[in-house]
């Protein structure tokens, strides 16, 4: 196919030696399938902000940090330059989320350079030679939703071991291959530890996953592994190692009414007899 401008440089700087097909377009970016010499690879084209569906950025970008001051002043400021470091910061923001949860344990697609808004990465493929299928593709047994799911569940808590939330999982976000699920998409990926929203995107994250697979083994549909992962990361306890149950009680502790109505009581008894003495001293 005719090379797209966007990604003329790669093939001048022969990273890319031959454009073979649009593998998808999506809200934020383009896909394609090259050649890179004897490797078949992805090429992902990130689409300028103005063209770019992706709601609520802003809120996902939160906690994001930029070591250039000036760029985080030009940022602030949203002049030319500010805009185009906001969008270098949104592109390489999926680089460096891919090599971090990588080197946690989870799979993603390896990547290879992010040049000029283009990401090229690997390119997941089947059995047959062609491209893997997402997750929303792909039926399976209840034993095999079960053993997936609890897959799913372990690179969610290795990804929040190393601080990061994806923000948008779901059955479109995963592909499926002969050796299991492979996690994509991560531009939007959430810093745990200082985004206000963190909990809401975990759990949502995580839910979604539910949902799907609860789809072919009924008993997770019950499951709270959100509200598990959530507390153990609250209280520093969520290791790599972790072995999730899905199980989580809430709270129960009631108030001790009596208790506190008590305390109130001796507080004031406390201060009148106080005040009784300034009285008496007057």
């Amino acid at each position: 196919m005719k090379t797209p401008s966007r990604l003329r440089p790669l093939v001048e700087d022969c990273l890319i030696d031959e454009v073979l097909s649009q593998l998808m377009s999506g809200k934020e970016a383009d896909v394609y399938v090259v050649r890179s010499g004897s490797k078949i690879r992805a090429a992902k084209v990130y689409k300028e902000a103005a063209k770019r569906s992706f709601k609520k950025a802003v809120t996902y970008q939160e906690g994001r940090k930029v070591r250039n001051s000036r760029r985080a002043r030009a940022m602030e400021k949203g002049s030319k330059f500010g805009r185009q470091q906001q969008e270098d910061t949104w592109q390489n923001a999926e680089v460096d989320a891919l090599q971090r949860v990588s080197r946690a344990g989870v799979r993603v697609p390896e990547t290879f350079g992010c040049v000029e808004g283009v990401l090229l990465m690997e390119l997941i493929t089947g059995e047959d030679g062609h491209v893997a299928p997402r997750l929303s593709e792909v039926s399976m047994p209840a034993e095999q939703a079960i053993e997936d799911h609890d897959v799913m569940m372990q690179y969610v808590a290795r990804m929040l071991c190393a601080g990061i939330i994806h923000g948008d999982l779901s059955e479109f976000n995963v592909l499926v291959d002969e050796y299991g699920p492979v996690v994509i998409d991560m531009p939007q990926a959430v810093n745990a530890a200082a985004n206000n929203n963190a909990e809401e995107m975990l759990k949502r994250d995580i839910n979604n996953m539910r949902t799907y697979y609860g789809q072919f083994a009924p008993e997770l549909l019950g499951t709270r592994y959100a509200d598990e992962m959530w507390a153990l990361y609250a209280d520093g306890h969520l290791k790599p190692e972790t072995e999730l149950t899905g199980e989580f009680e809430d709270p129960t502790d009631s108030a001790d009414v009596d208790g506190v109505m008590l305390e109130i009581k001796a507080a004031l008894a406390e201060e009148e007899e106080r005040l009784e003495r300034i009285r008496e001293a007057e």
